[in-house]
């Protein structure tokens, strides 16, 4: 089934109209998240492209799951892949490093760097490496990092090729394990070519690599067994004095290296570093300038960065001729030459996907098509798959409401009918972490039998049924939609009155004791009921029924005085296992951590909007900046960002799949959607420091009344009106 509206959605509706006139792309800041916990990268990339080329101060460790942390002074390399703002580590992929002096044996040739010499803009990063006084710069493409080394003059330059380097985990003698096979081939003294296999968080991942060097290298030197099949180490070195600029050209593949050196000869084969730097400039440009914000130049920073690294991942892995390696590890090809992977869809469901539905709806039809043919390989949707595998990280199958968000806005250029079985099997069919015969039995996953998560998941798996059963109904599948809207309030069998919070619950039916209610859970580090929280944090998370809870809790008025205890509470955080995700906190409140992305909306939706409104300027401005620790926890694939993107226009998806906003507070005086050809514009009449809450909204010049926007309405064009002022309208609660 198709729809002929589709074709409008297959055409990047930001480039369409408003070229590149705006510039935004100068405010993009791509050293925001790289300290702290935001584990963003610096280095250089396009818009959901395979190479994502940046240096590596560490490679072990939760501090290093993108390879950089602005706390650091020295520097290992320069590798072609990068996870941005994940809270696990891999990729890491093909290190170069530049330096001159002799070569003896070691670890790295690491250097010591000053953020000084230093920069970093959207496709390009450069940084002076103070111990060889070598400058490096990247630029990008899709599938082509390109590297261009200034080395000092009448020196031996020397260049590090490590195919043992990755992101390897918490232990770094990992590094040694983690590669399972390597080779290269010198085919000419400038064309390298070969292949890596390693064991990480993404299975069984291949990358193979062509490399093209601006002038032959003289000599080389290994600093690893020469015999060996894996973890080759080899420094190639350049003589010639009057050319002490070295560029080198890698493309990459997961399929071939015949693939890798096609990709580098069709994106980068007769550009020069310059001209492929423009090229990245130009395409975020295209891509970013699809809003126009009123705001200051900070402001700028934080809203043009957050939607840089919205556009981050997902990565399309697909080769130039549509070719990529599955979830099989077989190749396939993708007629549309786009298999969207890297997809975080824990973390990414709730903000990033539905942004991406207004923005860039022909990427959602793109991820949409990927996720169905990763069903049609594995027997199930994905849940969070890097490189094309699998790592089933996290909990739920959220593929399920980003597919049902597309589907219900008319997002189908796609196998609907394949997408609607591949979203009932992963919801009926057993896979790892979806125990449905439990699920079903008990009406919830009972603590004693599901050990791990089973509130979180519980709560988790409502989401996704409610999300089906939408899409069961618009298909005419009425058994399908009962089934579904039935589990979708299976929350209510947590619900403990005596406490009013979400509990673990016996298949007894009795509730787990002890019950300390602040304490975390970290996924599988320490057990426990729930995920990355606890339960104050998990105990608001029925997106999908947000009235039914307000019923549990005895109406809104009861509602709003818990939610009020939420962000009054020590924010204290403990527990067995790892904590580090639970950051930014505002009493038990998370920023820094998705659950509880959607809490403070529910006091618009339970009658209280200025209470909503008070909170999203309090998490705006003290929990976002544009300094490198200006995130307040990791930006998890752009969820984050996408988060402050929404919150500053004034709406958010509570709940993702319903194709309703929101409201909270706008935080710019004007933001204009590019649709093609059409504007929606959000502008915020006498917004100052001062006025912060807001008094009447307007919709197209008519009062508007409800407490959300629509996607439709949004689409169609027109105006949304806010009228601020400097005094909360305190709305009436009823029971």
């Amino acid at each position: 089934m198709r729809n002929f509206f589709c074709l409008l959605f297959c055409v990047c509706i930001c480039k369409l109209a408003y070229p590149q006139q705006l510039q935004v792309v100068n405010y993009v800041d791509p050293f925001i998240g790289t300290g702290g916990t935001g584990h963003t990268y610096p280095g250089a990339t396009v818009p959901n492209g395979m190479v994502q080329l940046s240096p590596e101060t560490g490679y072990a460790g939760w501090n290093y799951c993108a390879g950089y942390r602005h706390e650091d002074s020295t520097i290992l390399g320069f590798s072609h892949t990068h996870l941005s703002g994940t809270g696990a580590l891999d990729l890491g992929d093909i290190l170069l490093m530049p330096f001159t002096g002799k070569v003896t044996p070691q670890e790295y040739y690491k250097s010591f760097f000053s953020h000084q010499d230093e920069k970093a803009s959207a496709g390009y990063y450069a940084v002076k490496l103070k111990t060889f006084d070598v400058k490096a710069e990247l630029t990008a493409s899709a599938h082509v990092g390109v590297h261009r080394y200034s080395y000092p003059a009448k020196q031996v330059a020397n260049l590090l090729l490590d195919l043992r380097h990755g992101l390897v985990g918490e232990t770094p003698g990992n590094l040694d394990r983690h590669v399972m096979e390597s080779n290269f081939k010198m085919e000419n003294r400038t064309t390298l070519s070969g292949y890596t296999i390693t064991n990480g968080w993404a299975g069984r991942k291949h990358v193979y690599f062509v490399m093209q060097l601006n002038q032959p290298f003289s000599s080389y030197t290994w600093v690893s067994d020469s015999t060996a099949k894996r973890n080759q180490r080899v420094v190639f070195h350049f003589t010639q004095p009057d050319r002490s600029q070295v560029i080198v050209k890698v493309g990459i593949s997961s399929v071939s290296i015949e693939n890798a050196r096609q990709n580098l000869k069709e994106e980068a084969g007769n550009v020069d570093f310059d001209q492929l730097h423009q090229r990245a400039r130009q395409q975020w440009e295209r891509e970013l300038a699809c809003v126009d914000i009123d705001a200051s130049k900070s402001q700028k920073q934080i809203f043009y960065t957050a939607l840089y690294h919205a556009l981050v991942a997902p990565n399309n892995i697909a080769d130039v001729n549509g070719q990529y390696r599955g979830a099989d590890n077989k190749v396939y090809t993708s007629p549309g030459k786009a298999y969207y992977s890297t997809l975080s869809l824990w973390d990414t469901f709730r903000a990033l996907n539905p942004l991406y539905t207004i923005l860039y709806p022909q990427k959602t039809n793109g991820i949409v098509a990927s996720m169905i043919d990763h069903y049609k390989v594995v027997g199930y949707l994905p849940i969070w798959t890097l490189w094309g595998h699998e790592n089933f990280c996290m909990i739920g199958n959220h593929a399920v409401p980003v597919i049902a968000d597309a589907y219900l806005k008319g997002i189908r250029n796609y196998d609907t009918a394949k997408a609607y079985e591949a979203m009932r099997t992963s919801l009926t069919a057993n896979h790892r972490n979806s125990e449905w015969e439990l699920y079903n039995k008990y009406g919830y996953l009972p603590s004693n039998l599901y050990k791990v998560e089973s509130v979180s998941t519980t709560l988790e798996n409502g989401v996704d049924d409610w999300s089906a059963a939408q899409v069961a109904k618009a298909m005419g599948k009425t058994a399908d939609y009962q089934m579904f809207t039935k589990r979708s309030g299976f929350y209510k069998n947590l619900f403990d009155r005596s406490t009013n919070l979400m509990r673990g619950k016996n298949s007894d039916g009795t509730w787990v004791k002890p019950f300390d209610q602040f304490k975390i859970s970290h996924a599988n580090t320490s057990g426990g009921d729930y995920t990355e929280g606890n339960a104050w944090h998990y105990s608001w998370h029925v997106m999908q029924d947000v009235d039914g809870l307000m019923n549990l809790y005895g109406g809104k008025k009861r509602f709003v005085s818990k939610l009020d205890s939420l962000f009054a509470l020590d924010s204290k955080v403990y527990g067995d296992g790892a904590t580090v995700d639970v950051s930014g906190l505002i009493g038990q409140y998370v920023q820094g951590n998705e659950p509880s992305h959607n809490v403070a909306y529910l006091y618009t939706l339970a009658g209280a909007p200025y209470k909503t409104q008070e909170k999203i300027n309090t998490i705006i401005n003290t929990l976002y900046s544009n300094q490198p620790d200006g995130l307040s926890g990791n930006d998890d694939c752009g969820q984050m960002s996408a988060w402050y993107i929404f919150s500053t226009l004034g709406f958010y998806p509570v709940n993702p799949a319903s194709g309703q906003y929101v409201f909270g507070v706008p935080a710019f005086k004007k933001a204009t959607l590019k649709l093609g050809g059409k504007s929606f514009v959000v502008e915020a009449k006498n917004l100052s420091d001062r006025n912060r809450y807001i008094s009447r909204i307007q919709l197209n010049g008519k009062p508007y009344t409800l407490p959300y926007i629509t996607h439709a309405a949004i689409m169609k064009g027109g105006q949304l009106t806010f009228e601020m002022t400097d005094k909360p309208s305190i709305a009436s609660l009823t029971n």
